[in-house]
């Protein structure tokens, strides 16, 4: 009995909590992934499933907390004006690669990104900006995932971001 109810416990510990595959942990809502609309994006050859991130809130929350990321998963930001764009790792718990891409899908540059030390307070926190003030959208990867796929800047993104505005 005392065996069943430890093994219970290790795996209420350890199982992952989450949406495709997406594990949180000790955030917002109990460390419970955000409930986001998901596509299949297509670059070149290589197929990401992603959440797509198209409100404010969804954006700053973007992937805090996730301590795990399917190898072909990621996060799309709709990022709601064109513009230079910055990012930050406040709360994230694994190492990322972004893209920023541009209004009609296309990559523009893709930059690798640490999590942050949790002591270090938020305005010291290191930010990644974009050398382009074209920046519509951004796309969140494992780290390096764009390299072991072929993705560079200049490819472009389908479906496009763009569409991904007007769906439900």
């Amino acid at each position: 009995m005392k065996t069943r109810l430890f093994i219970a416990i290790l795996l209420g510990f350890f199982a992952p909590i989450g949406l495709s595959g997406l594990a949180q942990t000790g955030g917002p809502n109990g460390g419970i992934a955000q409930s986001l609309p998901k596509v299949e994006l297509h670059i070149g050859h290589a197929t990401l499933n992603t959440q797509v991130a198209a409100t404010p809130a969804e954006n700053e929350a973007g992937l805090m907390y996730v301590s795990h990321l399917p190898d072909n998963d990621g996060m799309i930001f709709l990022l709601g004006r064109v513009g230079v764009q910055t990012f930050w790792m406040k709360n994230t718990l694994i190492p990322l690669s972004v893209a920023f891409i541009d209004k009609n899908g296309v990559i523009l540059e893709i930059h690798d990104m640490q999590p942050g030390d949790p002591s270090v307070p938020d305005n010291e926190l290191p930010r990644t900006q974009s050398e382009s003030d074209q920046v519509a959208y951004a796309l969140e990867t494992n780290l390096h995932w764009f390299a072991l796929n072929g993705v560079k800047p200049g490819d472009k993104i389908e479906p496009s971001p763009a569409a991904l505005a007007k769906t439900p």
